[in-house]
C-alpha cells in the first residue's frame, strides 16, 4: 500500500485543527486535515456561533418590553418564527463553511473528508489509505457528557438544542454550568417556562459571589432554579415528560428536556492507547506547554486536552504550535493566565484573571477586592431597576489587578479590551487615573471606589 507523505497530519477540522493546519500551511508546510464531520467542528455547528445567533434573537425579543417602557407606541410580543430564524442561522454558518473551504484551498491544506486513526507515532490510516508526516496533531475536540440515568434519551444533549423547529412550551434543564445557563436564558427570553436542576452552584469555578448574583437575575427574569433535586429518572407520558428526584418528588409535565451535564473528550478509538499517549483520569490528553504529549511527535490542541474548552484557546494552541513548528518561533505557546471567557447568560457574565478565593489561596492577606453597583442608564430611562455588578481583585501592595469579573448588559463586550490591561500588569491606581468614556457602563470599571477587605 501506498504512503502519502506530508509534513504534518491534524485529526479534526473544528476550530483548534482548522487553524493548525491553515497556519502550518501558510508557512509552507504541507499539511492533510482529516475529519468525517462537518467542518468547523462544534463552535461552527453546535456550538458558540449558533448559541450566539439564538443569543441575539433571545435580546430582540427582550427589547420588546423594553421600547414599550421607553414609550414606544403599538410595540407587541411575538413569537420568534423558529424556521426562518434557523434558515438564517443556518445561512450564515454555511458562509462561514465556505470561508474555510477557500481559506484551506489557498493555502493548499488537503483536506480529506474521513476519520484517521494513529498506527504508529508518524503515521495514519483511514482504512483503505495511509499517511505519514514528522508531526501529528490530535484536535478531535470533545462531545456531551450522557448518563445512564434511566431514560436519559428521552431527552436531549446540548447539540439536539439546535434541532428544535419551536420554542418549548416547558423546558427542564440539568445542569448548572455555562451551557445550562446559557440555555435556560435564552429559551426563557424566546417564551418558555424554564427550571433549573442544578446540583451543587451555579457556574463552578466562576466568582462566586458573581455566580450567586447572576442566580439571582436568572430567578429575576423567571427561571425557576431547583437546587435540591437530582434527577433519577425520566418518564414519557404521551407527548409530555415527568422526572423522578431523589427526594421523591416528580417534577413535570415538561414539553422538553434538555442534559447540560459537562463534555468529555474524543479521545478513544483513535490509536493513542496503543502509542502509550497520556490521558488523564477522564480521557483528555495530556500535553506540557507546547502541546506536546509523551511521544514525540504527537501533539494535541484544545477541548481534548486539559485546555479551557474555550474556541480562541484551541485557536491560538494551534497557531502557536504552527509557528513553533513551521516558523522558527521555538518558544511559542500559550500563556495559561488572563485568559478572558464570557457566558452569554442574560444578563451576560465576564470574567478574566483570579476569582477572590483563588487569589486569596495565592497572595493570602495581601488581597484588596474592589466592588461596584449600578443601573445601566437603558434600563435606568426605563425605570428598570436591573443593576449591574463588578468585582476587582487586586493584589500586593501596589494592587495590581488580578482578576476581573462583571454581570450586566454589555459586559460581553466591555471585558476584552480590559483583558488586555491585565496581561499588562495593570494596578488599581492605573484605573483610577485612565478618564472615563461618559456615559457608559464601561467607565464604572475605572471609576470603583467601595472595596472589600
Amino acid at each position: 500500500m501506498d504512503i502519502e507523505s506530508f509534513d504534518m497530519i491534524v485529526l479534526g477540522a473544528g476550530s483548534g485543527g482548522l487553524a493548525a493546519a491553515i497556519r502550518a500551511g501558510r508557512h509552507g508546510a504541507r499539511v492533510a486535515l482529516l475529519d468525517d464531520g462537518v467542518i468547523g467542528g462544534t463552535c461552527v455547528n453546535v456550538g458558540c456561533v449558533p448559541k450566539k445567533a439564538m443569543w441575539y434573537a433571545a435580546q430582540m425579543a427582550d427589547g420588546f418590553g423594553l421600547a414599550r417602557d421607553y414609550g414606544f407606541k403599538d410595540v407587541a410580543d411575538g413569537p420568534l418564527d423558529w424556521p426562518a430564524f434557523i434558515g438564517r442561522r443556518q445561512a450564515y454558518i454555511d458562509r462561514i463553511h465556505a470561508g474555510y473551504r477557500k481559506t484551506l484551498a489557498d493555502t493548499h491544506v488537503h483536506m480529506i473528508a474521513t476519520r484517521g486513526e494513529l498506527i504508529a507515532a508518524d503515521r495514519v490510516t483511514t482504512g483503505s489509505r495511509t499517511f505519514s508526516a514528522p508531526h501529528i496533531v490530535i484536535a478531535t475536540g470533545a462531545r456531551p457528557r450522557r448518563l445512564d440515568t434511566p431514560g436519559f434519551e428521552l431527552g436531549m444533549v446540548s447539540d439536539g438544542f439546535f434541532d428544535l423547529r419551536e420554542c418549548p412550551r416547558r423546558t427542564a434543564i440539568v445542569g448548572g454550568g455555562y451551557i445550562a445557563v446559557e440555555l435556560a436564558g435564552l429559551l426563557r427570553a424566546l417564551g418558555s417556562d424554564v427550571t433549573l436542576y442544578v446540583r451543587h452552584r451555579l457556574m463552578g469555578g466562576f466568582d462566586e459571589p458573581m455566580a450567586y448574583a447572576l442566580g439571582e437575575h436568572m430567578v429575576g427574569h423567571g427561571i425557576d432554579i431547583n437546587y435540591r433535586c437530582q434527577i433519577q429518572d425520566v418518564r414519557r407520558e404521551g407527548e409530555q415528560l415527568w422526572l423522578t428526584c431523589d427526594k421523591g418528588d416528580q417534577p413535570g409535565p415538561y414539553d422538553a428536556l434538555i442534559w447540560a451535564v459537562g463534555r468529555e473528550p474524543n479521545s478513544s478509538g483513535i490509536g493513542l492507547e496503543a502509542l502509550g499517549v497520556e490521558r488523564d483520569a477522564d480521557g483528555h490528553i495530556v500535553v506540557d506547554r507546547y502541546q506536546d504529549t509523551c511521544v514525540p511527535g504527537i501533539h494535541a490542541i484544545g477541548d481534548v486536552t486539559q485546555a479551557k474548552a474555550l474556541t480562541p484557546v484551541a485557536v491560538q494552541a494551534g497557531r502557536c504550535l504552527a509557528d513553533r513548528l513551521f516558523c522558527g518561533k521555538p518558544d511559542a505557546h500559550v500563556d495559561p493566565d488572563y485568559i478572558p471567557s464570557v457566558v452569554f447568560s442574560h444578563p451576560p457574565l465576564a470574567t478574566v484573571g483570579l476569582t477572590e478565593a483563588e487569589a486569596r489561596q495565592a497572595h493570602g492577606d495581601a488581597v484588596t477586592v474592589y466592588h461596584g453597583s449600578f443601573v445601566p442608564m437603558q434600563f435606568a430611562l426605563a425605570g428598570r431597576s436591573e443593576r449591574s455588578l463588578i468585582r476587582m481583585v487586586c493584589a500586593g501592595p501596589d494592587e495590581r489587578v488580578v482578576g476581573l469579573h462583571m454581570l450586566g448588559v454589555e459586559a460581553d463586550e466591555i471585558m476584552q479590551g480590559f483583558a488586555v490591561a491585565l496581561r499588562l500588569g495593570a494596578r488599581k491606581k492605573d484605573f483610577d487615573t485612565t478618564v472615563a468614556i461618559h456615559p457608559t457602563s464601561s467607565e464604572e470599571l475605572v471609576l470603583l471606589n467601595a472595596r472589600t477587605a
